[in-house]
Order: C-alpha cells, then structure tokens, then sequence
C-alpha cells in the first residue's frame, strides 16, 4: 500500500478537521500519500480529489467543520454510483480509504468493503449513535454547547417564571437530550429509547408548582417529536403556556473540546494503523478508554443503546 484516501460525509462534526490532520500526519510519517476526497461521496464520484501534504493540515486541529467539506449523495447509495467512486479511487492511485462519519457514512464504507475495497470508518457526528464506540467525534463538544445554551435559556425561565422546551439534536438516539439534561439539571428529559407518558410530564410540572416552583426546563430529543410539537401536546393536556427553543444546527459548530480534539487524533491514527497492518472493512472506536476496532459489517448491526441508568439518576435527582 503507497496510497491512502480520506473523505468526511454526512453531517459535519467538531473534530473532524483533527481525524483528518491525524490521518494525513500518521500516514506521512509511514511514508504513505495521502489524497484528499472532497464534498465527500459526491466528491469521490465526481474524482474532487487533491493530494495532501504535512502543511495542507496546519492549523485546522482547532476549527470545527470539515476543511474537506461534506454532502449528501443519493447516487453513492447505487451500484453505479459506487462503481464510479471505485473508478475514481483507481484513477488516482489510492489503494485504501479512511471514511469519517456517521451511521449513513459507514454504509457507504460497508458497500465498498463487500466490493473488496478497503475502507476504514471514523464515527464522527454529534449524534454519538454509532455501535462500536462509547463516544463519537463530535459529541462532546455539541454537548457542552447545548448545556450553555441550557443555562442561559435557564435565566429567562427563572426570571419570568416559566417552563421552557428545548428541543435537541441527535436522530433516533437520545444521548444528547440526556447527557445535557443531566448536566442542565433539567426537570424533564425526553428520549426516544423511552416510551414518555405527556401525563406523567404533565404530573411532574404540577408537583413541581405544588411545592412552590415557578420554572421547568424540559429536554426533549428531537428523535421523539418537534419541540412545537410538544408544547403544543403539553398545553393540551396541562393548559400550560411554555416557550419552545429548537437549538438547530449550532449544536453542530464550534471550535472542538479538548476531549473531541483528543478522541479525533487517537482513532484517525488508528485508521491508518490499521491500513497499515492491511485490515480493511474495519470501524474504529474507544471503550474504556482504549482503542477498539470491529468489522464494519458487524458493527452496523449492532444495536446503539442509551444509558437507561443514567437516565433513571436523571429522573430520580429533577424530582
């Protein structure tokens, strides 16, 4: 192996910018090129592909997004697409792939592994829903954005005495909504790996006035329902008028935590070892703190699951 591609898909991430410059500088330095894929999938069809050097990743391991851009791409999901991706990769020279993304990224890593092309998946997205790893990049750092926001959105309840909906990012998965919730200190936390009662919502707010308080912040996954939504269920069955904040995609932005900027740089470097050592078809990730890797294949059919202890310690500590 001589040569080795890197592309970033799906939905950007804090961090991502640091797995990049950690597959480019852990490649170099084992005398490997590395080439660039830009506007991900799309890109690799379309053969948006530039070689990398030391310097084309200064300077970026503190900028959120990705430097090699990302889109969605419908016609990487066809054999023909694919092939033509296959074509490109051919073209250049480049004998294995680092893919760094999430749930819909690591398919298209899959569908070029069982097409005997060798590829390693990064789980980078804020969602942190991808098997195989207890953390992904960028999950961190959307988390503490969302508590800061939480916060603040805190002082206008207390001031004006009133409940508050936050509705969060993450898909199907409710790991922001939690881990944020738990840290805001949230009165309610809503995820989709529970199936809420609006009564029992709707009873928690009551005892919490009953005993004299005047404010709520409710966390609500958007994998669950609208923020709108919500509020508009809540006021019917409480009669309660509440205030809707939908954070959106700042919870996609920003400079990456130290955490993020860490995990980044360890699995990126870890892709490439993998390469390396010619094991392809491969997703990366950290359990324990240590580095772990699993069949891409595999991976993807296992099942994400939310901490249900953790989210029982947020129920009982918000009563």
């Amino acid at each position: 192996m001589k040569r080795i591609g890197v592309l970033t898909s799906g939905g950007d991430a804090p961090g991502m910018n640091a797995a990049v410059r950690a597959v480019v500088r852990k490649a170099i330095f084992h005398d490997l090129e590395v080439y660039g894929i830009y506007q991900g999938y799309s890109g690799l069809i379309n053969g948006n592909i530039k070689k990398l050097e030391l310097g084309s990743v200064g300077d970026i391991i503190h900028r959120g997004g990705t430097m090699l851009y990302s889109a969605r791409c419908e016609e990487f999901k066809t054999k023909e697409g694919q092939q033509k991706g296959i074509e490109q990769l051919k073209k250049h020279g480049i004998d294995a792939l680092v893919v760094v993304g999430g749930d819909g990224s690591y398919r298209g890593a899959k569908a070029l592994t069982e097409q005997g092309y060798p590829c390693v998946g990064v789980p980078g997205t804020i969602d942190n829903d991808i098997p195989g790893t207890e953390y992904t990049i960028g999950f961190d750092t959307a988390l503490n954005t969302v508590i800061d926001a939480i916060d603040k959105i805190r002082d206008t309840a207390t001031s004006h005495e009133r409940t508050f909906i936050v509705e969060v990012m993450g898909r199907g998965a409710g790991d922001i909504a939690l881990w944020s919730g738990l840290a805001g200190g949230a009165e309610t936390i809503v995820i989709p790996e529970d199936n809420f009662k609006m009564e029992d919502v709707a009873n928690r707010l009551k005892k919490g006035h009953e005993r004299g308080k005047k404010h709520s912040i409710i966390i609500v996954a958007e994998g669950v329902m609208s923020g709108p939504e919500f509020a508009e269920k809540l006021q019917e069955a409480t009669n309660m008028e509440t205030r809707v904040s939908v954070l959106g995609h700042i919870q996609r932005g920003g400079s990456p935590t130290a955490f993020d900027r860490v995990l980044a740089s360890r699995l990126g470097a870890h892709a490439v070892e993998l390469l390396i050592e010619g094991k392809g078809g491969r997703a990366v990730g950290i359990e324990k703190n240590q580095l772990v890797d699993y069949d891409i294949i595999e991976a993807l059919a296992m099942p994400h699951r939310v901490d249900l202890d953790m989210y029982r310690l947020s129920k009982e500590l918000s009563i």
